[in-house]
C-alpha cells in the first residue's frame, strides 16, 4: 500500500511540475515555438474586470524573467495565450481595450510610430466567446503573429511593437496590477 501511495504522490508531483490548472483550463509548463524551440512558461493569471473573469492571461519565454525590464528587453521569442472564460466579448470591445491599453503604457512618440500597425492588428480580430483563445507570437526578424481559434490571422513586424504590446500587461498602467504581478512570477510558474 505504501508504495501505490508513493507511486501517486510522485505521478501527482510530476504532473503538477508539468502544467497548472487555473479556472478549469490546464496551463502547460512549456510550448513549442517551431524550430525546435521551447518556450518556458513564465506566469500565467487572470484578467477580471469588475466581478467578472474575462480570461486567462499566459506570457511564455524562450528566456523567463522576473521583471519588467527583462522581459521587456529579451530578444527571444515570446507567446502571450488568452483563454477567453467570458461568454462572449465583441470585436468593438476588444479593439477599445487595445487601444486604451496601447495609449496608457505607450508615449505619444512612440503610439503615433506604431499607429499603422496597431490599426493592422486591429484588423485581425472579431468576436471572441468564452472557451476561444487568442495566441500572440512574438518572433525575431518576423514579428507577433496573432492567431485567433488557431487560425493566423496576420503577422505584425517590428519588436518595437510587439514591446508596446507586451506594456498592455506589463507597462505602467497594465490591465490589472495583479495580473502584471502573476505574469512575472516565472519562479512560481515552474
Amino acid at each position: 500500500m505504501r508504495i501505490v501511495c508513493l507511486v501517486f504522490l510522485l505521478v501527482s508531483l510530476a504532473v503538477s511540475a508539468s502544467a497548472r490548472e487555473i479556472a478549469d483550463v490546464k496551463i502547460p509548463a512549456t510550448v513549442a515555438a517551431g524550430d525546435g524551440v521551447v518556450l518556458h512558461l513564465n506566469g500565467a493569471g487572470i484578467r477580471s474586470k469588475f466581478f467578472f473573469q474575462i480570461y486567462i492571461a499566459e506570457l511564455y519565454m524562450e528566456h523567463p524573467a522576473s521583471n519588467i525590464a527583462s522581459v521587456i528587453g529579451d530578444e527571444g521569442r515570446k507567446r502571450i495565450v488568452m483563454h477567453f472564460l467570458y461568454e462572449e466579448l465583441g470585436k468593438d470591445k476588444l479593439t477599445e481595450a487595445w487601444d486604451e491599453g496601447f495609449r496608457a503604457n505607450t508615449s505619444p512618440q512612440q503610439l503615433a510610430l506604431l499607429q499603422t500597425r496597431i490599426a493592422e492588428f486591429n484588423a485581425m480580430f472579431d468576436s471572441v466567446k468564452k472557451g476561444d483563445q487568442i495566441s500572440l507570437d512574438y518572433t525575431p526578424a518576423k514579428g507577433t503573429e496573432v492567431k485567433i481559434r488557431n487560425q493566423v490571422k496576420g503577422v505584425v513586424p517590428g519588436k518595437d511593437f510587439n514591446d508596446a504590446l507586451l506594456g498592455i500587461w506589463l507597462g505602467k498602467e497594465p490591465v490589472s496590477p495583479e495580473l502584471r504581478k502573476e505574469l512575472l512570477d516565472y519562479t512560481g510558474a515552474k
